[in-house]
């Protein structure tokens, strides 16, 4: 079991290691399927650059939020990709930031904020 001092560390997540995260969430994915997976869910608003996504993955992989994956697909052109995959550890990162996220929101001056300016 992970210590809550070793998630609170891993806290709070940036953009872009939340976003890659939540599109592991549900499936392993490789490189490009991650930044499809982004992509499509922010309407085009996060365009991960690979550059920048393997450096955040290369982040996470140290960090031990994911993993690389043995699961490779039978496809054409898909024996030289590389999968990842949520750990354990890294589900539960993800869970404590999205508290933390929804106790921010909950909180009055947000909640202030949205009355006076709205949602969007």
């Amino acid at each position: 079991m992970t210590s809550p001092s070793t998630i609170a560390a891993l806290l709070p997540l940036k953009p872009v290691e939340l976003e890659i995260l939540l599109a592991l969430a549900t499936e392993e994915r490789h490189g490009y399927g991650l930044v499809q997976a982004i992509a499509e869910r922010t309407d085009g608003l996060v365009q991960l650059e690979p550059g920048n996504l393997y450096r955040v993955i290369k982040r996470l992989l140290a960090d031990g939020i994911v993993a690389e994956s043995d699961r490779r697909p039978v496809t054409e052109g898909s024996e030289r990709r590389r999968y990842y995959r949520l750990t354990a550890l890294g589900a539960r990162v993800v869970r404590a930031d999205l508290h933390r996220m929804r106790t921010l929101l909950a909180s009055a001056p947000a909640r202030a904020l949205i009355r006076r300016f709205g949602t969007t």
